[in-house]
């Protein structure tokens, strides 16, 4: 328990430089564009934004892992550092350039033509983000998630000033007459000024880096940088694969709708996903320290054990934004522009999916630890079939609903895969019939809210906020209870065979 209070504290911090200021970024700018902009506008954001965690997944190739698992090698420390920051200097640099030469076809490939600065400086925000990826893993391994969240925040501060000032002031001091040059504030660059905001808040983040950059001896270490690459090339096929299956829909899904509906439906799914995406903001803060924590931590007596207590905590958690997210839902949708709410539909959906993968983040650590990582790629793989399928084969027929349950189906069938190849490999003793237990609950609870109806949004809110407070409280009276339970069932089967 001590381990996992750390693990809980670390979490928490990273939560501010996660859940604040992607909270700042996904609800206080949603809540912005989704007022100021047609859904076929919102639409290009949410398409744009959708290949960059493709592309950042490509241009940093693994590297991340492959940091923390050589720098608690016998490998030195700082030369992995080293080796695996001038790397990434180089393939980003690289895209960059050849992106801004090939600009035009790749532009017409995307459907914007009409557009390449979006492009250019879209492809400008991944490369400086690429690169970015290791300092930032520095400041997790070194234990500092103080300045890991400090710089994450004053990146989205800057960007929501910047996007105020392009939306707002600029049109307004224009419309006070005031002249302003054209390089500095063009109306014309409409939704372009958000890739402008990011790209801006990008390159503070590299400044600020600057002295985690700059604090090692610079050298290549070509026989470290093989060994690393090596270990991650799996993670890379792993880490797009997983990419596929995250924004996939987002990136298709114009291409694939039946009504021609093109960017405005593109809007209206990327809007309400966006409710959901409260519960990938905690896997996300909950990967950033449980990384680490799978490496200290292996080898160790009690390992398996911890693993299985972070496991079940994890899903506790979850479950209850699961329920926070889904029963408040009448709530959350004044996040969003009344013309983008046709989509909430999807929110159920979204988060059970995403709540399947942070599963499966935790499932992953019996491949990691013992770098038998082709096993993730594989089972990447074929979720990414899966969603592919489901969104080819049902989408054109069903619409972007067919694109939610696309997230079910992939990580229900990895969650398997990962499950059932552990217990092979490294078997974990998790408590599986208590974790189900608490799932079913939750989706019956949701499933129950959504068919009453209340007749009032006050009185709807009281009601589930007393569901929401009746779950954590039989859950915390029934874990000793269901704990037992188990534990008995355990003993009579082993005094059997024995």
């Amino acid at each position: 328990m001590k381990d996992i209070n750390r693990l809980a504290g670390q979490t928490l911090i990273y939560g501010l430089g996660t859940i604040v200021p992607r909270f700042l970024h996904y609800f206080v700018l949603t809540f912005y564009y989704t007022r100021v902009f047609k859904d076929s506008e919102y639409g290009v954001v949410t398409e744009l934004y959708a290949y960059m965690v493709l592309l950042l997944v490509v241009l940093t190739y693994g590297m991340e892992t492959g940091f923390f698992r050589f720098s608690n090698s016998k490998e030195n420390k700082d030369e992995v550092y080293s080796t695996a920051i001038i790397s990434l200097l180089v393939t980003s640099l690289l895209f960059l350039i050849l992106s801004y030469i090939f600009i035009e076809p790749i532009s017409r490939i995307l459907l914007y033509q009409e557009n390449p600065e979006y492009i250019k400086c879209f492809v400008a925000i991944v490369a400086v983000d690429a690169f970015t990826a290791i300092p930032f893993a520095k400041l997790r391994l070194d234990n500092r998630p103080m300045k890991f969240s400090l710089i994450k925040l004053i990146n989205v501060l800057v960007t929501i000033l910047l996007v105020l000032f392009y939306f707002e002031i600029g049109p307004w001091l224009i419309n006070k007459g005031i002249v302003l040059p054209l390089w500095f504030y063009d109306p014309g660059k409409g939704v372009g000024y958000v890739f402008i905001a990011n790209l801006v808040a990008s390159i503070t983040c590299l400044v600020l880096l600057i002295p985690e950059i700059v604090v090692v001896r610079r050298v290549f270490r070509v026989a470290i940088w093989k060994r690393m690459i090596i270990y991650s090339l799996p993670l890379l096929i792993g880490g797009m694969a997983g990419s596929i299956n995250d924004a996939l829909d987002k990136m298709i899904l114009k291409r694939l709708v039946p009504d021609g509906g093109g960017l405005g439906t593109v809007g209206q799914y990327g809007a309400s996903y966006k409710l959901a995406v409260l519960m990938a903001l905690f896997i996300q803060m909950f990967r950033f320290a449980v990384e680490p924590y799978f490496f200290e931590k292996a080898g160790k007596d009690d390992a398996k054990s911890s693993y299985a207590q972070v496991m079940k905590y994890f899903i506790i958690y979850c479950l209850i934004i699961y329920l926070g997210i889904n029963l408040y839902i009448s709530g959350f949708k004044y996040f969003l522009g009344p013309e983008l709410r046709e989509g909430l539909t999807i929110v159920p959906i979204v988060s059970m999916g995403y709540l399947l993968f942070g599963i499966f983040v935790n499932l992953s650590v019996w491949y990691k630890v013992n770098d038998l990582t082709k096993f993730g790629a594989i089972l990447a793989i074929g979720g990414a079939i899966i969603t592919i399928a489901v969104n080819v084969v049902f989408v054109p027929k069903h619409g972007y609903i067919a694109s939610a349950w696309a997230h079910i189906a992939c990580y229900g069938t990895m969650v398997l895969g990962s499950y059932f190849l552990g217990r092979k490999y490294y078997s974990i003793p998790y408590e599986t019939g208590k974790i189900l237990i608490y799932i079913f609950c939750a989706i019956a609870l949701v499933m129950v809210a959504g068919r009453i109806n209340y007749g009032s949004i006050i009185i709807e809110l009281a009601v589930n906020t007393l569901l929401i407070g009746m779950f954590i409280t039989v859950l915390q009276r029934r874990e000793n209870a269901v704990s037992i339970f188990f534990n008995e069932r355990e003993i009579t089967k082993d005094e059997t065979e024995g």
